[in-house]
């Protein structure tokens, strides 16, 4: 009844794995280059922060009218009840139409504004410009979200093979040990711990494929592609050749100087230098030009049309100390984006110095495990030996499954942390991760 039970238990695992559309053979073979391809153009929050670029580049249409000729035109038919008149001693006159149409155009433009609107024009381009950067810096950083999910998908994959060779070696030993039980070498006890260790295993087993299925799900989310769509990935073997950068003084220069983060702060610092020198104009006269025409119908009148052009001057003289305190404003955000840069800095560099570490860390325990997997492969080899010939124990065959499981499984994940740490160490640099992995 266990062994039955155990079996069904296998099977709904195999079956919920079909069901999911994870078969191999339906997957599709997908690439890191590839991958960090469809992101760029598929990923939601990449094209939600495009759309903040198309928004700023409406705002820079906006703060550009200002420098381009304004044209008003009207036009009306009036019905009077009475006919105008006006009265000159005993008699009245009339001096209009009782019903008249009448049209005007007025054309004017600004002359000078002591760089107010020209300031505010150059403003809104340089956000135009940061909000370009961030769309760098946002694609970026979905590309090393890719690369995780990526890496992670390997990882489980390779997990998964860890977990049905020790379910295979697991049910090889069990296979002898009934050899050997029923031959009389061995007791019931050797042969019940084989079945439990087995269940053991196929448990592990369903585990790494849920995870594995978990890992597909987050790639297809990251590419906006259907959940159930199979995946199926291609191991990246090699370290991108010089890139990576593991001198921490040179890695600081090179991430300061290459994050978008860096750059978005410095031109925010220019677009409130010219916002500021906007409000400052406020202060001073606007001069304009006015060129206008207007019609009314009027058989009294000698012109029933008129041509003017005017040369104006406004001048605010005082408006509750607002302008005042745009600029107190424009200057706080002056010093708050200082302190900003500052902490900016400091986050960058604590980054940079993590990955560096992780990174290192993540070689070192490649290494140390590479030699690992095949001593295990090798006391394992000797415990199967010794237990068929009668020398060893059930319990040191088992354990030898399971020293080689975590062998096998250390390896997998240093070598896939290492493939991570690389990653996120060359976003930290400030690296086009879409292009490094090209």
């Amino acid at each position: 009844m266990k062994m039955k039970a155990l079996f069904l238990a296998f099977v709904s695992g195999v079956l919920l794995w079909a069901s999911l559309g994870l078969s191999s053979a339906d997957a599709e073979l997908l690439t890191m280059s590839q991958g960090l391809r469809l992101a760029s153009e598929g990923n939601r929050t990449i094209k939600i922060t495009r759309q903040q670029e198309n928004i700023s580049e409406a705002d820079t249409l906006i703060a550009r009218s200002p420098l381009l000729p304004s044209v008003n035109a009207s036009a009306s038919q009036t019905f009077l009840a009475h006919p105008p008149k006006a009265i000159f001693g005993p008699q009245t006159v009339p001096t209009s139409n009782e019903n008249f149409a009448s049209y005007s155009l007025d054309i004017q433009q600004l002359l000078y504004d002591f760089q107010g609107s020209v300031s505010k024009y150059k403003a809104s381009e340089v956000v135009l410009g940061t909000k370009r950067l961030d769309t760098q810096r946002v694609e970026n950083l979905t590309s090393l979200d890719f690369a995780f999910a990526y890496f992670d998908l390997l990882e489980s994959d390779k997990l998964v093979l860890v977990a049905e060779k020790e379910v295979e070696s697991v049910q090889s030993h069990l296979r002898d040990a009934k050899n050997l039980y029923e031959g009389g070498v061995i007791t019931r006890n050797d042969l019940l711990q084989a079945e439990v260790r087995l269940s053991d295993a196929r448990q592990k087993l369903l585990n790494a494929r849920n995870v594995r299925a978990i890992n597909a799900s987050r790639v297809n989310t990251i590419l906006s592609r259907p959940l159930k769509t199979g995946v199926e990935v291609q191991d990246v073997e090699e370290t991108p050749a010089g890139h990576v950068v593991l001198d921490l003084e040179k890695a600081w220069a090179a991430a300061l100087g290459q994050r978008p983060e860096m750059r978005i702060v410095d031109e925010t610092m220019r677009s409130l230098n010219l916002q500021e020198t906007s409000r400052k104009a406020e202060y001073y006269p606007r001069f304009f030009a006015d060129a206008s025409y207007d019609y009314t119908q009027n058989k009294f009148m000698v012109h029933q049309g008129n041509a003017a052009f005017m040369l104006g001057m406004t001048l605010n003289l005082f408006s509750g100390g607002s302008t005042k305190a745009e600029v107190l404003k424009i200057e706080h955000q002056k010093d708050q984006l200082q302190e900003q840069k500052a902490r900016l800095e400091d986050e960058i560099r604590l980054e940079v110095e993590k990955n560096i570490l992780d990174f290192r860390n993540a070689s070192d325990r490649t290494k140390v495990t590479k030699d690992s997997v095949g001593q295990a492969e090798e006391n394992l080899r000797i415990n199967r030996v010794r237990y068929e010939e009668g020398v060893g124990t059930a319990t040191e065959v088992l354990d030898a499954v399971t020293l080689l499981t975590v062998a096998e499984t250390n390896y997998y994940r240093s070598i896939y942390d290492l493939r991570r740490a690389e990653s996120a160490l060359l976003y930290s640099l400030g690296k086009n991760l879409a292009e490094v992995y090209k």
